[in-house]
Parts: C-alpha cells; sequence; structure tokens
C-alpha cells in the first residue's frame, strides 16, 4: 500500500517535467540535425520518445502503461486497427478521387519493394508514437485527471500530440500549407484519443495510425 502512494507520489512529480523535457530535447533534435527518415523513425524515437517512457515506469511502476500492450490484446487490437485504417483509406480515397477527378484504377502497392519498406518505417513511427502519446501521456492524464469528462482528456492528448509535431510541420512545409497540415494532424489524434478511451488497446492504434500514414503517403498527403 505504501509503496503505491510513493509511486502515485513520484507520477505526479515525474510527469509534467519529463514531458516538457522530451519536448525541448525533440524540438532541439529536429532543428539542429538532419538526418536519414529511416534514422529518425526508428532510432531518434527510440531515443526521445520510448527511453523517456521507460525511465517513467521504472520510476513509478506503470503497470497501466505496459497493459496497454498486453500480449492477450494483441488480435483484438490487429483487427479493430485493420478495420479503423481501412475505414481510413476507403474515405481518403473517395474525397482524393472526388476532388482531383482522377479515376480509380488497380495499383499492385503490394508487389512493390519501396511499398514495404515505408510500411515498415510506418510501424515503428506508429509504434513510438502510439507509446509515448497514448500508452503513456493519455493514461497517466485518464488517472491524473479522472473528474475530467473524455472530450478535456482527448483535447488535451490531441493538442499534446500536435504541439510535439509542430517543428517538422513548420520544417517540411510552406507557410500556406502549415495550418492545413497541423488540422489534419490534430484531427487525427482526437481520433485516435477516442479511439484508445474506448479500447485501452495500443495495438489497435499502431496499425491504425501506420495504415493511415500510408494512405496518405500514397495519395499524396503528409
Amino acid at each position: 500500500m505504501q509503496s503505491q502512494v510513493k509511486n502515485k507520489k513520484t507520477s505526479n512529480i515525474v510527469f509534467f517535467p519529463l514531458l516538457i523535457l522530451v519536448l525541448v530535447l525533440w524540438i532541439l533534435y529536429r532543428s539542429l540535425f538532419s538526418f536519414p527518415i529511416w534514422f529518425d523513425e526508428i532510432l531518434g524515437k527510440a531515443i526521445f520518445f520510448g527511453f523517456p517512457v521507460w525511465i517513467y515506469i521504472n520510476a513509478t511502476g506503470g503497470d497501466s502503461i505496459i497493459n496497454t500492450f498486453d500480449p492477450k490484446k494483441l488480435k483484438s487490437g490487429l483487427l479493430m486497427g485493420i478495420a479503423v485504417g481501412g475505414i481510413f483509406g476507403f474515405v481518403f480515397s473517395i474525397l482524393s478521387v472526388i476532388q482531383n477527378g482522377s479515376v480509380v484504377e488497380a495499383v499492385s502497392l503490394f508487389d512493390s519493394n519501396i511499398f514495404w519498406y515505408e510500411f515498415i518505417l510506418a510501424l515503428f513511427t506508429a509504434f513510438w508514437e502510439t507509446l509515448l502519446f497514448f500508452s503513456f501521456v493519455m493514461t497517466v492524464i485518464q488517472e491524473k485527471f479522472k473528474s475530467w469528462t473524455m472530450v478535456s482528456q482527448v483535447l488535451l492528448v490531441a493538442s499534446i500530440f500536435l504541439i510535439f509535431h509542430i517543428p517538422n510541420i513548420v520544417l517540411r512545409y510552406e507557410l500556406s500549407a502549415i495550418l492545413p497540415q497541423m488540422f489534419i494532424l490534430f484531427l487525427f489524434a482526437i481520433g485516435q484519443g477516442f479511439l484508445f478511451y474506448s479500447r485501452k488497446n495500443s495495438f489497435t492504434l499502431v496499425l491504425s495510425h501506420a495504415i493511415w500514414g500510408m494512405v496518405l503517403l500514397v495519395h499524396g498527403g503528409i
């Protein structure tokens, strides 16, 4: 009982300073260095996103964070991730056709080595971002602000998600495209937040995130 109280006090002290530190280091990293995309998504985010979560779990116990990746949730999580990702793909494809007036044609994406390379990178990106923003940040926010409504919790998490992505948006896009990209990412984070709130299953978010990223890549999005 005493250890649980101690862990709770430690988590209250550590959470926001750790999150702010991660944000500052991530901004510095993105601003000062320009490594290949594969390095950023596999190693960079492992260091700046994964390592701090590991520190927090070791300092506080963090069983609720670990439980979001419970192996028992794997099958149901992947199936739901495919379903949600499929909806993303279908809706975005239809919108792309309406906007561009293009014709839907069968393309052998799965036969392309480039497609699988990008999909592997998308999975790494989805894993590290799900771990940080939802398994970690949203789980802790739900524990710290239990009196908050679901919408308030999700909006806070989505705002944190967006703040972390602003440096990359500013570096990659022209001024006229910055606000639209921020809006898209914010809406995506809100959707992922509601999905996590209802399922507490990070496998679902990893796969839906990866598929969403591939859909945007195929259709010339983010």
